[in-house]
């Protein structure tokens, strides 16, 4: 398959562009081979789905195996006739299974297991391909974290997994970054295809939350792959679906407007948890202990809490189910339940552990929602429409979690296949997605990736924009002086190289300003000629750095009146490297424009 070069369109006029109809670009050479490319990229991404499928399946097949094994299951310890040693196990294994993951994030460069963020940071500033050798050990981090109890998600590693086998396969064959940013849609498609059963919510997902555009050309191989992973999830391997959800009757008109509300108290609960996860993040890294024993500190502390509580050990699946069954938890018991979940969550994954935030979100949500269910229930105003109210809760904080309202319904829908359902869903992100935006941001991922420097939330030409350097476009053709040149010496060169204004660089090749040559004009006018240039009023004028984005440039741009802006390292004593001229800051701006809209529409 062809490596597409992502190199900028060439500018041509309408006389070299000869007129061919859609008809014969059909059978031109040309359309033929980009019919074989798509076709292609097609069967790869459906290659890619089968693969994501099998790690998918493998790896919550070891999650399940190793709960069991480890006492971290409600069966594995109902099934454990050893009351103190259960006791022990409930606090070892959640602290051994810590240091373990402390250890595997030494050898990731971040020293932090990657997460969807990184996944989306990398395909929305196409700045390059996500690293296999991180992608395995934050898996494998996912996988001990899990296995071990820790109260985190198992959504997240499966996502990132998927990711990076799509990653992987463009790498391999020598794909571009347009064809790499599909085929990691395509991994995220199959993971979540697989782990929900659900390939509609995988393609959604794909497109919602990682590429964050709908074009035709990256639809149908993320279809494939999303298909070819449901197939293999439910008819090849026989895995089952993680949840059931049924109803059995029809909320009354009233109640849809209780789902509002319910959407509206979610989104805060949304916000909570988020920043519960942050705020333990900010606090752990203040914390005098090596960051990687932090991970065992969490540990111990989670299984010493789930002596008294242990609803709140691994993913929380169990209890998940039970809460959408109106009495299995008293309203007392959702509530101690709910916030020790929150809590445990926000501990364990800001302490360091790998592990997704998406289930803990499902479980959290669900518990409000159960919560709310019972007291209506308790004020004789529902019974048959319990399980409404935890579905509700459910997606009200987990679609705000994710930034995917259309993903949560989906899967909501392909899960129990109840339209009523999913419209009384529906009622409750309605409120839920757009008050948590407004208050909080579009998702945690977008946060976690704002507090690293690439803000998201003007979109993803902003993105692109600022994370474009302005290196490649600083240029050294430009009028450079002296302090001590002499006016007329400085007009003299300004006008033999054609340019408006100069910058002075001393003999350190510090730079000391710029000047112009209407200033110069003045000077010597009055018969100051002889003067230094130093002595010329100058006009206070912006610097950039050259790690500086081509954003920043346009920001500084519209508040220059000159011709350039000049290009400073201030790392190495304001070392002048040159200048970056209005013109290539444009031509950056549409290149990177033209970029986008090429991938988006399906032509590049």
């Amino acid at each position: 398959m062809a490596a597409d070069k992502d190199q900028p369109t060439s500018t041509t006029t309408g006389q070299d562009i000869p007129y061919s109809s859609p008809a014969s670009d059909a059978h031109s050479p040309n359309g033929a081979r980009g019919m074989l490319r798509f076709l292609g990229l097609v069967l790869l991404g459906a290659v890619i789905g089968g693969l994501a499928a099998l790690a998918a399946v493998g790896f919550v097949s070891a999650v399940i195996w190793l709960n069991d094994l480890l006492l971290i299951s409600p069966r594995g310890r109902m099934m454990f006739a050893h009351p103190e040693a259960l006791a022990l196990a409930t606090v070892a294994v959640p602290a051994l299974g810590g240091l373990v993951v402390g250890q595997l994030h030494r050898a990731i460069r971040e020293r932090r297991p990657h997460t969807p963020a990184d996944l989306i940071a990398a395909v929305q500033t196409r700045r390059g391909r996500l690293p296999p050798r991180a992608g395995l050990l934050s898996a494998l981090s996912g996988l001990v974290s899990l296995g071990s109890g820790a109260s985190v998600g198992q959504y997240g590693p499966l996502v990132h997994m998927g990711a990076s086998l799509g990653s992987l396969a463009a790498r391999l064959l020598r794909m571009g970054r347009s064809d790499d940013n599909v085929t990691i849609a395509c991994g995220v498609a199959a993971a979540i295809a697989t782990a929900f059963h659900a390939p509609l919510a995988g393609i959604v997902f794909a497109h919602e939350v990682v590429l964050r555009h709908y074009a035709l050309r990256a639809f149908a191989p993320v279809a494939a792959a999303a298909i070819v992973g449901h197939v293999i999830a439910t008819n090849v391997l026989s895995q089952g679906a993680l949840f059931h959800v049924t109803d059995t009757a029809v909320p009354r008109p009233w109640e849809f407007a209780a789902f509002i509300v319910i959407g509206g108290l979610g989104a805060l609960v949304a916000g909570g948890y988020m920043h519960a996860i942050l705020a333990v993040g900010r606090w752990a890294a203040k914390l005098p202990v090596v960051p990687s024993l932090r991970p065992a500190i969490a540990g111990a502390a989670l299984g010493l809490v789930a002596l008294w509580v242990p609803d709140i050990l691994g993913m929380g699946q169990e209890t998940l189910r039970f809460a959408t069954i109106q009495g299995a938890f008293s309203s007392l018991d959702l509530v101690i339940v709910l916030v020790l979940k929150l809590a445990a969550t926000a501990m364990c994954i800001g302490m360091g552990f790998g592990g997704g935030v998406f289930s803990p979100a499902l479980v959290i949500g669900t518990l409000f929602g159960a919560l709310c269910g019972t007291l209506v229930t308790q004020l004789g105003m529902a019974g048959e429409t319990f399980v409404f109210y935890a579905v509700c809760g459910m997606v009200a904080v987990t679609a705000p979690v994710i930034g995917a309202p259309l993903t949560t319904l989906l899967i909501v829908f392909e899960l129990t296949g109840s339209y009523v359902l999913t419209t009384a869903a529906l009622a409750s992100v309605t409120l839920a997605s757009p008050i948590a935006a407004q208050l909080f941001g579009r998702s945690l991922f977008d946060i976690q990736l704002a507090r690293r420097g690439l803000d998201l939330s003007a979109g993803r030409g902003r993105a692109l924009l600022q994370n474009a350097r302005l290196k490649s476009l600083v240029s050294q053709e430009c009028v450079i002086l002296n302090p001590n040149d002499s006016v007329q010496e400085a007009v003299t060169r300004l006008g033999e190289g054609g340019h408006g204004e100069a910058y002075l660089v001393d003999d350190r090749q510090r730079y000391r300003g710029s000047v112009t040559l209407a200033d110069l004009e003045v000077m010597r006018g009055k018969g100051h000629g002889h003067h230094r240039v130093r002595s010329c009023q100058r006009t206070p004028r912006p610097v950039l750095s050259p790690e500086a984005s081509v954003w920043d440039a346009m920001h500084h741009v519209q508040d220059v009146t000159g011709e350039a802006i000049a290009v400073v390292d201030d790392k190495a004593g304001d070392a002048f490297l040159g200048v970056v001229y209005e013109s290539s800051i444009a031509r950056a701006y549409l290149k990177h424009s033209e970029d986008l809209r090429r991938e988006e529409h399906g032509t590049g």
